[in-house]
């Protein structure tokens, strides 16, 4: 394709050179360029990718995007913002291949990838051909591709879009994180439907107040963007949602809804609820505890009924699904108490897996914990005070460090236990933490290991070390057998 028809995809403020190129691809990262690629220069937070157009030149750029002349013995398109213009550009090179898949985005802070699962596992009972993007990954067909991050770039984006609607995909089902709306990752794209799970506070570290990292989600909600939104009425935020939004139908169990669920009971194994969808009604099981999966199944069952599914498939798709990679997975047994995992790693989220478990515990509920480094240091006392509300015994130990001492984090969660007066151990050591936690449990014992979930590594001084809940658990059971 030639630059000069890219172009038409968006605005620029200047052309210098021949813009008659051949643009083989498109790259963000001189590193990771190949002869022939558009260079899209930008500044990001930490760095300005003008100051590495040189390498891209020496490299074989066949051109560059960018804010200001460079100097450069290229051609270069001078736009009023190198990243705002990615994915229009994506977009374009890739032939437009989204407008060929059905897409339904699902943001929110917790609930996203059990959301995203269970649609999934809804579309296959009827036979569909559908794909999975978030935080465990990119899946279609017989394809897995390991997650980098929750919404990939927009470069890579519509490269997978491209091919999957090669690969005879109809319906993307697709994680949107409130970053990837800030950043525009997905501009462009026309869901048609957008659902939104609940807000509570996460990522502050970026988006400095609720009001900021709430206006990033609410983008995906905007009719430019999605054709019908479906919104939690029990959530505050989503209730202001449900006033604003144009096209909108909504779950929820305590508010006014147009689906919800009664006769619900629930036990270490599942749920069982009648499901009414605008007074349509059937039995449904979840192979999942806890109240926060039966919103999770109110919110795929909505969009699904929406998109034409009988609710008879819906309640098979979800009777199918055993359970999502690290949320709230039963993994194990030991002297008479359950193992769960879970990818809790904000207050609110907890705080539900920790009461929904604590309502179906016999014995004693345990719950190791840490908060990732690098990341907003609000929440760990938050974190603290959440699990000492509702478990009896917490081992607080490391999660993702990163650049931080873990000791160091360990110490600003515990106020919020203090506050509380729940007893607790420390141990920084998470595999060590980890064997001292299943050594407590007895009859009818629960302990929850949370905040990593599916993760399979922990990253310590910025180096990502091989780490997985499941796999730990099991190394210490084969040990203690």
């Amino acid at each position: 394709m030639k630059l000069c028809q890219l172009l038409d995809s968006i605005s620029y403020k200047n052309i210098i050179g021949d813009v008659r190129v051949d643009v083989a691809g498109i790259c963000t990262d001189s590193r990771k360029l190949r002869q022939g690629e558009l260079f899209v220069c930008y500044e990001g937070g930490n760095f300005d990718s003008h100051d590495f157009a040189a390498e891209a030149c020496a490299k074989g750029a066949c051109a560059i995007i960018c804010s200001r002349p460079l100097g450069l013995p290229l051609p270069q398109v001078i736009v009023e913002d190198g990243r705002a213009v990615v994915a229009p550009l994506a977009r374009a090179f890739y032939g437009y291949a989204d407008k060929k898949l059905t897409l339904v985005g699902v943001t929110g802070t917790n609930g996203k990838t059990t959301v995203t699962y269970m649609l999934k596992a809804i579309f296959e009972a009827c036979g569909k051909n559908i794909a999975v993007i978030g935080t465990l990954g990119i899946s279609y067909g017989n394809k897995f591709i390991s997650p980098e991050l929750t919404t990939p770039d927009p470069v890579f984006l519509h490269s997978v879009f491209a091919d999957m609607a090669e690969s005879g995909v109809e319906y993307v089902f697709m994680e949107v994180s409130a970053h990837a709306l800030y950043f525009g990752k997905v501009d462009g794209l026309q869901f048609r439907a957008a659902i939104f799970t609940n807000l509570t506070q996460d990522h502050l570290d970026f988006f400095g107040d609720m009001p900021s990292y709430a206006a990033a989600k609410a983008k995906l909600f905007e009719s430019s963007r999605c054709s019908l939104a479906i919104v939690n009425s029990d959530d505050d935020f989503g209730a202001k949602l449900i006033k604003e939004s144009k096209n909108v139908l909504s779950y929820g169990l305590d508010n006014p809804s147009d689906t919800f669920a009664i006769d619900l009971s629930e036990n270490l194994a599942g749920s069982d609820f009648v499901i009414n969808i605008s007074d349509e009604l059937y039995d449904v099981h979840l192979n999942m505890p806890a109240i926060h999966n039966v919103y999770n199944a109110l919110a795929a069952a909505t969009c699904a009924r929406a998109l034409g599914v009988p609710l008879g498939a819906i309640a098979e798709g979800l009777g199918k699904l055993k359970g999502v990679a690290g949320r709230l997975e039963r993994v194990a047994e030991h002297n008479g108490g359950t193992i769960f995992v879970d990818f809790a790693h904000t207050p609110d989220g907890l705080e539900k897996s920790l009461s929904g478990l604590k309502k179906l515990c016999d014995g004693k509920l345990y719950c190791l914990f840490g908060c990732g480094g690098n990341r907003d240091a609000s929440k760990r006392p938050l974190m603290g005070e959440a699990a000492a509300r509702n478990a009896d015994f917490l081992i607080v130990t490391s999660d993702n460090p990163r650049f931080e001492d873990a000791y160091d984090i360990i110490t600003q969660i515990e106020p919020g236990i203090q506050k509380v007066g729940t007893p607790y151990v420390t141990i920084s050591d998470r595999e060590m933490a980890t064997e001292y936690a299943i050594n407590l449990l007895g009859e009818g014992d629960i302990l929850l290991v949370a905040g990593k979930g599916g993760e399979t590594y922990q990253e310590i001084m910025g180096i990502k070390h091989s780490y997985n809940d499941n796999t730990i658990i099991k190394k210490i059971l084969g040990n203690l057998a």
